[in-house]
């Protein structure tokens, strides 16, 4: 059974920093390309940043420069380290998974909300 299993959401204030976790468990997670994205409410969900089983990453524009992704494929994890968050970040943030063969899996998803 395939799981992506997101935490690390939280309140944090404007500036600060939080790093989100996904356990990946069910599929070749070393294989995998895996992103994180987010949705507000009422809009789209939109990509926050992706890592290929090679490590090459890519960015929103939005969150380039305040946010990284790395993986841990001896853990079967991946991780978004965000800093200088903004009241703009504040979404529930997924974690996305493709495999090699092209199945596609989504977390259930982890708040983030930046309030003062």
């Amino acid at each position: 059974q395939v799981q992506l299993v997101e935490s690390g959401g939280g309140l944090v204030q404007p500036g600060g920093s939080l790093r989100l976790s996904c356990a990946a468990s069910g599929f070749t997670f070393s294989r995998a390309y895996m992103s994180w994205y987010r949705q507000v409410s009422g809009k789209e969900r939109e990509l926050v940043a992706g890592i290929s089983f090679g490590d090459r990453t890519n960015y929103g524009d939005s969150v380039k420069g305040r946010f990284t992704i790395s993986r841990d494929n001896a853990k079967n994890t991946v991780f978004l380290q965000m800093n200088s968050l903004k009241p703009e970040d504040t979404a529930v943030y997924y974690c996305h998974g493709v495999t090699f063969v092209g199945m596609t899996y989504w977390g259930k998803g982890t708040l983030v909300t930046v309030s003062s």
